[in-house]
């Protein structure tokens, strides 16, 4: 009877000690999953990451002409602008007041180094920061008092250059070139991408 005891007490200490490192097994298994995710999310870009560099879309049909809206991305603010035709014939008669008239020493894409910079008379896109400081600039669409040969546009009230309604940059201002310009396209009447084109995403 002892002896059969001694076994049957053999028998439950191993099951036991089978079940114990098995159950070790599995915690350090798990351990070592839930020790890798933040590792290996770290070599994925995050869903906010993504975020900031994604194109973004805007629907044109809510903007009313002479009207702006200033959608994000990549953290900055981009100036989407409606012009009237009013508007459009103010960007020229003044490039002699200018510094960079022809934009050869700012930057924007190809399509839109033209004297409207932009692909089409009625919207305007640029990334609202101003180029001397990174100040925001206010839209000043009409003509302003202040500047009787200003035709309005934008102005930044940090250090007070001005600019025509194409983003332009006036002589006497301290930001030395134009407004930037980002990639954009149409891919239907009423929405606006901005942070890609037909090349891709910027």
């Amino acid at each position: 009877m002892a002896d059969h005891a001694v076994l049957a007490d053999d028998e439950v200490d191993l099951s036991r000690r089978k079940f114990l490192t098995k159950a070790t097994i599995a915690t350090g298994t798990l351990g070592a999953v839930f020790a890798a995710v933040p590792f290996l999310e770290s070599w994925a870009p995050s869903e906010r990451a993504r975020a900031q560099g994604a194109p973004v879309e805007f629907d044109l049909s809510k903007l009313e002409p002479g009207q702006m809206a200033t959608p994000v991305w990549r953290k900055q603010p981009i100036f989407v602008v409606r012009r009237t035709p009013d508007m459009v014939a103010r960007i020229s008669g003044h490039d002699a007041e200018l510094k960079d008239p022809q934009s050869q020493d700012s930057d924007q894409p190809t399509y839109a180094k033209n004297d409207l910079r932009s692909r089409s008379p009625e919207f305007l896109v640029l990334i609202g920061i101003c180029t001397h400081l990174g100040c925001m600039p206010k839209q000043r669409f009409d003509k302003a008092e202040l500047y009787p040969s200003w035709p309005g546009g934008f102005f930044c009230p940090c250090h007070g250059s001005r600019f025509d309604l194409a983003g332009r940059v006036f002589d006497g201002s301290p930001a030395s070139i134009n407004l930037n310009i980002p990639r954009y396209y149409y891919p239907n009447v009423r929405t606006l991408v901005v942070g890609a084109d037909e090349k891709g995403t910027a």
